[in-house]
C-alpha cells in the first residue's frame, strides 16, 4: 500500500481538525446567513477550493482517468452527496435554524452511518462500541435538552432543522459509500473529481437562486467567508476526513461526528458571547466518553 503525507499523522487528530473546521464553518454560514445566500456561498466555497486544488491534483486526476470511468457511478454519487448535496443542505437549513441547532443535529449522522455502515457492508460494531453510540447521543441529547426532560417533550422543529436532517442522512452516505472507494482513486484524485463534479453540479441551482432571490455581494465579509469555507472545512477536511475512513472504518469515523455540538459551543461562547452552562459540560464530558469507548483498541 502506498504511503502519503498524511500517514504521517493520527488519523484521530485528522478527525479532531476536521470537526474543528466544520464547527467553523456552521458558525461562520449562520454569521453571514442574512447577506450570502446558501446556494451562492456552496458554489464559491467549491469552485475556489477547485483552483486551489487544481495545480495539486491535476496530475494525479489523470493518471486515476481510468479508475474513473471504471467506477463513474460511485464517484458520481460521492460528489452529489458529500459535496453538492449536504453542503447546500446545510447552507439552507442555516436560514431558518440556528448554528447551535444545526451542529447538535448533525451528531444523528454517527448513529446512522453505524446503521448503515453495518446494513450496507456488514461491518460489525462491537457491545463497547454500541455502548460509546449510546453514551455520546445520551450527551448530545443533555446539550439539546438543557438537562431538562421537560424540553425535549416539547421540541417544535423549524424547516431548517428538517434541512439539517437531510444534511446528516446525506453524509452518512457519504462515509459509508468511501468504503467502497479503490486504492488508486484516494487522495487527492477522488477530492478533485468529487469537486469538481460537485460544483457543477450546484451551478445550476446558483443560476436559479441568483435570478430569483439576490445575488452575493461582493465585499470583504464575502471574500472572506468564502476563502475560510474553501480552504478550511472543504480542502483540508475532505481530504483528512477521506483518509482517516480508509484508516479506521466509516462506523468508527463517524463517530467523531458527535464532536461537532461540542466545538460549536465552544466557538460560539469564544466568538458570539454565548454562555456555557453546566448542562453544556455534562454534554460534552459524555460525548467524550462515548467516543473513547466506540474507538477504543485493545493491543
Amino acid at each position: 500500500m502506498t504511503t502519503t503525507f498524511l500517514d504521517r499523522f493520527s488519523p484521530y487528530l485528522l478527525l479532531v481538525l476536521t470537526v474543528l473546521f466544520w464547527s467553523g464553518n456552521f458558525n461562520l454560514a449562520r454569521a453571514v446567513h442574512a447577506d450570502i445566500p446558501p446556494l451562492a456561498l456552496s458554489f464559491w466555497r467549491w469552485a475556489t477550493a477547485g483552483l486551489i486544488l487544481l495545480p495539486f491534483a491535476g496530475q494525479p486526476m489523470r493518471q486515476a482517468l481510468p479508475l474513473l470511468r471504471a467506477h463513474w457511478r460511485l464517484v458520481g454519487a460521492l460528489a452529489l452527496l458529500g459535496v453538492a448535496g449536504f453542503n447546500s443542505l446545510v447552507y439552507e437549513g442555516l436560514q431558518t435554524t440556528t448554528a447551535t441547532n444545526g451542529v447538535l443535529i448533525q451528531t444523528i449522522t454517527p448513529v446512522l452511518t453505524v446503521l448503515l455502515a453495518s446494513a450496507l457492508l456488514r461491518e460489525h460494531s462491537s457491545l463497547r462500541q454500541w455502548l460509546g453510540v449510546g453514551l455520546s447521543l445520551l450527551g448530545v441529547l443533555v446539550i439539546i435538552s438543557h438537562a431538562d426532560v421537560g424540553i425535549l417533550q416539547r421540541m417544535d422543529f423549524t424547516s431548517g432543522d428538517l434541512w439539517m436532517l437531510a444534511a446528516a442522512l446525506d453524509w452518512a452516505f457519504y462515509t459509508v459509500l468511501l468504503r467502497k472507494l479503490p486504492e488508486g482513486l484516494k487522495g487527492l484524485p477522488i477530492l478533485g473529481f468529487t469537486v469538481l463534479l460537485g460544483a457543477l453540479a450546484i451551478l445550476p441551482l446558483y443560476v436559479h437562486e441568483s435570478l430569483t432571490f439576490h445575488i452575493m455581494p461582493v465585499t470583504l465579509v464575502s471574500m472572506g467567508s468564502v476563502l475560510y469555507v474553501a480552504v478550511f472545512p472543504s480542502l483540508l477536511s475532505y481530504l483528512f476526513w477521506n483518509h482517516a475512513t480508509q484508516q479506521l472504518g466509516a462506523g468508527r469515523t463517524g463517530q467523531f461526528s458527535y464532536l461537532l455540538p461540542v466545538f460549536g459551543i465552544l466557538l460560539a461562547v469564544a466568538f458570539l458571547g454565548e454562555r456555557l452552562h453546566l448542562f453544556h459540560v455534562a454534554g460534552m464530558a459524555l460525548v467524550a466518553v462515548g467516543l473513547l469507548l466506540t474507538n477504543w483498541q485493545r493491543k
